[in-house]
């Protein structure tokens, strides 16, 4: 499943919808995945591979090795 292991941040849910005639006319559902890199990052003392999203790289909150 696709989730980020710093911040948790996993699939959200919405709607697709499309518009005809100046009327929203459907709906369907659909996801939105977050925007997941696979790194190698220093976790407690060691070199990993882990899945962080990009809100968290470009944040800092991530310390690459």
């Amino acid at each position: 499943m696709a989730k980020c292991d710093v911040c948790g941040k996993t699939k959200n849910w919405g709607n697709k919808i499309s518009i005809a005639r100046s009327h929203v006319s459907r709906r369907a559902s659909r996801t939105f995945s977050p925007n997941l890199r696979t790194i190698k990052a220093e976790v407690n003392g060691e070199v990993k591979k882990i899945h962080v999203c990009a809100k968290c790289l470009r944040s800092g909150n991530v310390k690459r090795a």
